[in-house]
């Protein structure tokens, strides 16, 4: 899953000018392990007009590392904010801001722990004007290192290519709609249109609501895998993690605890009910029980297994993540069930979701 990143330092920053057609917008809270490499990722992209870097009142290094970048990368414009106003989640404040300032044609929406290869934009660009796309989004190759973000991560995409599938969201007959907040290219026009951020100042899931918002006012969607175009490591610990997909997985079911509990009850009684049948049967065996019994058991459990991590393998091959990954099967469906079913006592009950040291109230 390790890509080569293609840009050379220095000269690429000349590279970007006043001419290009492109506005791309970072936010930025707390984001000193991966704005720079962020930062130099867009700078080596052709048709960048600028950059607009939005410091959200981070607490860490990141001011002080834009303020580095700028002398080097002239096209690079920071924004420092001071407050976040009633009302509003903080990425879609950050969001609104820049793109007041913004002056291109087109805005680039990205998060800061994206890297862009080398002519991503240019590719995606050119393929966004020929098909008259007004929104183009893409699912980013995802960076995983620890045990957790290779047993969850897989394990949530595969469940949201159900969910939000990139065929029915390209779809303009399909009322599916649906992007990835790390990568959103979006036209200046039609983000306008439909009142940019500040209209959905409040939506935790900003990514799907704009989505919404543009096919609802009948501009075109396109919504790809890319990970040959964008890389991202989402979370560096299990608490991140934790939190981040809280805050997402009861809105990405579309608040329907019933096919979030069906979610479950599939994940125990296909992935997790037959591994430990297995072990149980094998026990049971060699403690005495009925061995025929116990072997016949332990032998549809593993059949039961076999099938299921096949499956899983195939799936994950086809969203472009190593099949290898499949290992770690077991886990991820136990800390996706358990992270569907906190998502949805957060929202049912407390009311409150955290992230970035930030605790927003939450409404139906």
């Amino acid at each position: 899953m390790n890509a080569v990143l293609l840009f050379p330092v220095p000269q690429e920053a000349e590279s970007v000018s006043n001419e290009g057609r492109v506005s791309v917008i970072i936010p930025a809270r707390n984001e000193e392990a991966n704005i720079e490499t962020a930062v130099r990722s867009v700078t080596a992209q052709q048709d960048v007009r600028e950059i607009i870097v939005v410091d959200d009142q981070s607490t860490d290094r990141t001011p002080q590392i834009l303020e580095g970048l700028k002398a080097e990368i002239p096209a690079l414009e920071v924004v420092h904010i001071k407050t976040l106003p009633a009302g509003w989640m903080g990425k879609n404040h950050a969001l609104a801001t820049a793109a007041k300032l913004a002056t291109g044609e087109w805005l680039l929406l990205t998060d800061a722990d994206t890297q862009h290869f080398s002519g991503s934009l240019e590719v995606l660009l050119d393929r966004a004007e020929r098909e008259h796309v007004d929104m183009l989004s893409i699912s980013p190759r995802q960076e995983m290192r620890s045990a957790w973000e290779k047993a969850l991560i897989p394990m949530v995409y595969i469940w949201l290519s159900g969910q939000y599938r990139f065929e029915d969201v390209s779809d303009p007959r399909s009322p599916a709609a649906a992007a990835n907040g790390q990568y959103i290219l979006v036209r200046r026009g039609i983000y306008e249109r439909v009142g940019g951020h500040a209209a959905i100042r409040d939506a935790v899931l900003e990514d799907v609501r704009l989505a919404q918002h543009v096919k609802s006012a009948g501009g075109r969607l396109l919504f790809l895998p890319g990970a040959a175009w964008v890389q991202t490591r989402m979370y560096r610990s299990l608490g991140e993690m934790w939190l981040g997909w809280t805050k997402n997985l009861y809105l990405l079911s579309g608040r329907n605890l019933r096919r979030l509990l069906t979610t479950v009850a599939e994940l125990g009684f296909l992935d997790l009910l037959p591994l430990l049948a297995f072990f149980g049967f094998i026990l049971l065996g060699g403690l005495g029980g009925q061995s025929v019994r116990c072997l016949l058991g332990a032998l549809g459990s593993a059949v039961i297994a076999a099938v299921r991590h096949a499956a899983y393998a195939r799936r994950l091959r086809a969203l472009g993540f190593d099949r290898g990954l499949s290992k770690y099967r077991s886990l991820g469906a136990l800390l996706f069930s358990l992270l569907l079913l906190n998502s949805a006592r957060v929202y049912r009950h407390r009311r409150t979701v955290e992230w970035k040291g930030r605790i927003y109230s939450i409404d139906d």
